[in-house]
């Protein structure tokens, strides 16, 4: 019998009879915990109870220098200025540009996480980012990996938890809540199951050049079961041209 043949045999036997022993749900790999499958980031939904696993906190202040710290107060000034005008600034998005790291993990559209033998891949549905988490494997030094709006990530398991090392952000990029940094920023991920269907992501981000000291805050996600990513393309439609040549964001339309 060919090999082919004796496949498809085998396989309608296991229809019959059943696996012998199911030890691990789909899509886990031996002695890793289960953060496979989709996930939406966990927001506050009016008019149902708090659930205190779900509660990131207020945002810590980012203890940026003080040159750094008035440049970014200057920039939220101009963008508060912008949204009242309704004509808000135009981010990366809008440029049809990757949110990049660490934007990514604070994932307003739903995130896609697979773990495969030596790799972990975080998929965010909008522009299809993909970001990969190579474990067990050294991580590079600052200035000798490629810069990226993802950088370098290596990660292993310390027990129940993934522990992520990126470095190598191109420096084009701005930070969550668009913090500066410097070619020297390191994010450090500490990526745990605290509930089958609730996942935590404690966030601490290093960069000597720019912050007074390290800046550390988390993001919490909920599994979605049954969800199938879908594609976004960015198609660059959300800027519009004015009778005087003035370029403007398009805040309506399809």
């Amino acid at each position: 019998m060919t090999s082919w043949r004796a496949a498809l045999a085998a396989s309608a036997v296991l229809a019959l009879v059943g696996p012998a022993a199911p030890a691990l749900a789909a899509g886990t790999i031996a002695g890793q915990p289960d953060i496979s499958g989709a996930w939406g980031h966990a927001f506050p939904r009016p008019g149902q109870p708090a659930d205190p696993r779900l509660d990131t906190g207020p945002l810590p202040v980012p203890p940026l220098k003080p040159e750094y710290l008035a440049q970014w107060n200057a920039m939220r000034a101009r963008q508060k200025a912008a949204d009242e005008k309704g004509e808000p600034t135009a981010g990366l998005e809008a440029r049809c540009l990757p949110d990049g790291m660490p934007s990514l993990m604070f994932a307003i559209y739903p995130l896609e996480i697979l773990q495969t033998p030596g790799r972990v891949t975080i998929i965010e549905e909008a522009f299809s980012q993909t970001r990969r988490i190579y474990l067990g494997e050294p991580q590079g030094k600052v200035g000798e990996v490629e810069p990226g709006y993802y950088g370098h990530s290596v990660g292993h398991w310390d027990g129940d938890t993934l522990v992520v090392d990126t470095l190598g952000l191109k420096q084009s990029v701005p930070g969550y809540r668009d913090i500066p940094h410097s070619d020297e920023e390191h994010i450090f991920e500490r990526i745990r199951l605290i509930d089958p269907d609730i996942l935590e992501d404690r966030m601490t981000v290093e960069d000597p050049k720019v912050l007074e000291r390290p800046w550390t805050f988390r993001f919490v996600y909920k599994r979605l079961k049954g969800y199938h990513m879908l594609e976004y393309v960015c198609e660059n439609n959300r800027e519009y041209t004015d009778p005087n040549g003035g370029t403007h964001l398009q805040l309506g339309g399809p």
